[in-house]
């Protein structure tokens, strides 16, 4: 069994799951298993309808983190301000790289998504996979914003929003 400490998450924390995004922190569980006793982080990711079960000593290590700071969100919002940086590596293999930042919890990362296949009206469509990664990284960006500026998501779409339609006017 690994000692790894066990981070300071109470029942009401939000915090984020590498790769679901933020979810709440019901409870901390014991359970039996395979006849030794875990101590478990309860969370509940509302808006996808799941419970997550994670062992309290393996939280870290996973890559489970407290919600991001002011300071972060605002790295997060300057860096949507940026000239997007699309590779002229073949689809599938940018596309893998956009899951693995997208699924790595990092909300710099999951903004550079977000700025690299946000479209205008004006631009060329999204193939429907470009839409599924583009869509998937928006969200968990607005569902973090809007956690750290106490919960309203449509007031996170809202600045998200601005800040690239800020870039595609600049652009213009």
């Amino acid at each position: 069994m690994s000692t790894t400490p066990r981070p300071d998450f109470r029942p009401n924390d939000y915090v984020v799951y590498p790769a679901h995004g933020v979810g709440k922190v019901i409870l901390i569980e014991e359970q039996e298993v395979a006849g030794m006793t875990l101590e478990l982080f309860v969370i509940s990711f509302e808006k996808d309808k799941m419970t997550l079960r994670v062992p309290t000593n393996k939280a870290l290590e996973i890559g489970m983190r407290g919600l991001s700071n002011p300071e972060t969100i605002d790295r997060a919002m300057r860096t949507l301000k940026g000239k997007a940086k699309v590779k002229r590596a073949m689809w599938s293999r940018r596309a893998q790289e956009y899951e693995q930042k997208i699924n790595s919890g990092d909300l710099i990362a999951i903004s550079e998504v977000v700025r690299d296949l946000h479209r205008t009206d004006d631009q060329r469509e999204q193939s429907y996979s470009e839409r599924q990664l583009y869509e998937a990284a928006l969200e968990r960006l607005t569902r973090e914003v809007a956690a750290v500026a106490d919960g309203d998501e449509v007031m996170a779409a809202g600045q998200i929003d601005e800040v690239l339609m800020s870039r595609a006017r600049a652009a213009a």
